[in-house]
């Protein structure tokens, strides 16, 4: 298996979350949310592409406790990245996080 990362950056440096400003999960940061409201069809397309041929997924913490609340719930399996989130196994890379569900 091999280790392939999807990372959305702007031109001029900035990465940080898709969702909105988290003051929790991102203190200090003012641009969260950037990427969401820019996207188009093909940008969607190819991200959700790259969800759909994930074999697993790792995450952070952060992440994983972010998304560890929409595992299962949605049903909408027409998205990639809700079917591939729901079907495929995940791990997290934390040393606080000790029984993962």
């Amino acid at each position: 298996m091999k280790l392939i990362t999807n990372t959305q950056i702007t031109v001029d440096g900035v990465m940080q979350a898709n969702g909105g400003n988290n003051p929790e999960f991102d203190p200090g940061f003012e641009r969260g949310g950037w990427a969401l409201p820019l996207g188009d069809e093909e940008s969607d397309a190819y991200i959700g592409d790259c969800y759909l041929r994930a074999d697993a997924f790792l995450f952070g913490r952060r992440t994983f406790e972010l998304f560890a609340g929409y595992w299962g719930v949605r049903d909408d399996f027409d998205s990639p990245f809700v079917s591939s989130l729901n079907t495929r196994p995940k791990y997290v890379a934390s040393n606080t996080i000790t029984d993962p569900e």
